[in-house]
């Protein structure tokens, strides 16, 4: 099967690109031709995603003529990963039978987030439309700036007209799947697919580090970008309610980076000088190497976000690692974190400290059950291989091409 792939970048900016980075190796590897489409080469400090050299990589830069060249290429199915230019974007599905990967909730909420950060914050479930431009500001679904709300509503609903281009339309989870069935699209286009994980490497030796000495620390961890709706803050209220209940210190490392990091490495320091048995790092980002260090130093991944998380892939990834997680349940991460299966979770509407210390307290307050959660952990990941998932989705390239 000849596959062509659009995306945004062919650079490791985010979530589109790991998943990217995982599925075409595996689609390449079944013997089928890939070419990747992406409309730029930035951000210029970011990797390119690490492919194949048997998967041709064209650049939008060269508009009039990818287009006549894929048309040449004669590509069976269509793939689309986060396009940014809605006619480019139509222009691209009427070359062959095309399938959207809708990574997140563009198309279904005026802000992305599904989130209200007003009177306190909560994943929203309303359908978009036009009474999303009056909640807009109340509800403060994203600023409050008049030409910003203008902009994100337009592009959303031409996202939305662009879903009308596409035989169907796969989602990681079931949570994103009825969004987007609840925005009016038929069940029977929209699927939820398991998403790939590429194993590790087995020099990172995949095991979660051991339980902790009587005297030592507990090793907790937050890996993502920062930002408010990341949760970072309401973690950071959380760890001494979790601290003064745990027989044992805890250690929390924060890996990433992004515009509320200054905040809460403030909030950080005055938190730690008043708890005497809790300590927190931050590390900025993480290469590769840096990142499985930081996992085969950890006990238990904390995910306080407070938005619906479309998925949450970082939870799998600790898992394939035996590390269990605490977080709350939004979004689509109850479906790969079940309560007390690989962890535990607080209830998410809304989020609250006192609920997430509480989870985490859970996980930690046994190293017996630490173990069983660690081990319950590893079967869940197991589940999420690249492989298989690129096996789901050529069966379900080739129904759309029955369906042409």
């Amino acid at each position: 099967m000849r596959i062509a792939v659009a995306a945004w970048s062919n650079r490791q900016v985010g979530g589109v690109e790991a998943y990217l980075a995982d599925t075409l190796p595996a689609l390449a590897a079944l013997g089928h031709s890939l070419v990747l489409i992406y409309e730029t080469s930035a951000p210029a400090n970011r990797p390119e995603i690490p492919l194949p050299a048997a998967i041709a990589l064209w650049t939008r830069d060269q508009f009039n003529d990818v287009l006549a060249r894929l048309r040449e290429w004669r590509p069976d199915v269509l793939f689309c990963h986060g396009l940014t230019d809605a006619q480019f974007e139509r222009d691209l599905t009427g070359l062959a039978p095309s399938v959207l990967y809708a990574h997140n909730y563009t198309g279904c909420c005026i802000s992305g987030a599904k989130t209200f950060a007003f009177p306190v914050t909560r994943p929203c479930e309303r359908r978009f439309g036009p009474v999303c431009l009056v909640r807009f500001y109340p509800r403060r679904c994203g600023g409050l700036n008049p030409l910003t709300m203008m902009q994100l509503y337009r592009r959303g609903m031409l996202a939305h007209q662009n879903f009308r281009c596409y035989k169907r339309i796969v989602t990681a989870s079931e949570h994103l799947r009825r969004a987007l069935i609840g925005r009016g699209l038929p069940p029977h286009v929209v699927r939820a697919l398991r998403p790939p994980l590429q194993a590790p490497d087995a020099v990172e030796n995949p095991c979660a580090a051991a339980p902790p000495r009587p005297a030592a620390p507990w090793r907790l961890l937050f890996l993502g970008r920062m930002t408010e709706l990341k949760g970072g803050e309401m973690l950071l209220r959380a760890l001494p309610d979790a601290a003064a209940q745990l027989p044992r210190p805890l250690h929390l490392t924060f890996a990433g980076d992004g515009p509320a990091r200054e905040k809460w490495e403030s909030r950080a320091a005055q938190i730690t000088a008043a708890t005497s048995n809790l300590t927190i790092t931050f590390t900025g980002w993480l290469d590769p190497l840096h990142r499985a260090a930081a996992f085969a130093q950890t006990h238990l991944l904390v995910v306080p976000s407070l938005w619906p998380e479309p998925f949450g892939r970082v939870g799998v990834e600790a898992g394939w690692r035996r590390i269990p997680a605490a977080a709350f349940a939004v979004g689509g991460i109850p479906e790969w974190l079940h309560e007390g299966g690989g962890g535990h979770l607080a209830p998410g509407d809304p989020p609250t400290s006192d609920g997430l210390a509480e989870a985490i307290c859970r996980c930690l307050s046994d190293p017996i059950h630490w173990a069983r959660l660690a081990a319950g952990a590893r079967r869940e990941a197991e589940q999420y291989l690249a492989r298989a998932h690129a096996q789901r989705l050529i069966s379900l390239f080739e129904g759309c091409l029955c369906d042409a």
